[in-house]
């Protein structure tokens, strides 16, 4: 994959290169022909039953290089959920975003990918917490930043809904 060549022999070699969602759509689909569902300008939405492959093809093939797994995040969209993720290419200094999409509100499921990145462990973890988005494969998925029978996951926008008493007695019994 061929970087953004600025013409500054300094900004090229220092500035991250943002893998184009099509050059990163052709990659995958080279492997996987069937994982790519959409292609945006700088991110690819996967199949999510695709999802460990692609990670593991996109973190040991030599000229992807995608070794760090940045960040791991989700957005509530209302009819939908996407499980976002940010990797890093530390040797070629290039990012790239993959999404998987989750339909509806209830039975969100996105395979761990723990397995290609250690650091997932804490991300997914974080993000069951606060959007209820179940990762299977998990070593270890239990809340990480709210205590356990806290009601509900307060990032998603349906929280609103729950009646905040609720979490308040919940708190006062667990002292």
């Amino acid at each position: 994959m061929a970087g953004t060549n600025t013409g500054s022999p300094v900004f090229d070699r220092i500035m991250t290169t943002v893998t184009s969602g099509s050059a990163l759509a052709q990659a995958i689909q080279g492997s996987f022909p069937t994982a790519v569902t959409e292609v945006y300008s700088t991110a690819v939405v996967l199949d999510a039953s695709a999802i460990v492959g692609v990670c593991g093809y996109l973190k040991d093939a030599p000229d992807l290089a995608f070794d760090y797994l940045a960040d791991l995040t989700a957005v509530d969209y209302i009819d939908y959920f996407e499980v976002v993720y940010q990797l890093l290419s530390m040797g070629r200094n290039a990012s790239a975003t993959l999404k998987v999409r989750c339909q509806g509100r209830k039975a969100l499921a996105v395979p761990s990918v723990t397995g290609v990145w250690h650091a997932a462990n804490f991300l997914e973890r974080e993000v069951y917490d606060l959007f209820g988005i179940d990762f299977p494969g998990h070593p270890d998925l239990r809340r990480i930043m709210l205590f356990e029978g806290f009601p509900g996951h307060p990032l998603r926008k349906d929280f609103l809904e729950f009646d905040h008493r609720t979490i308040a007695a919940a708190a006062q019994e667990r002292e």
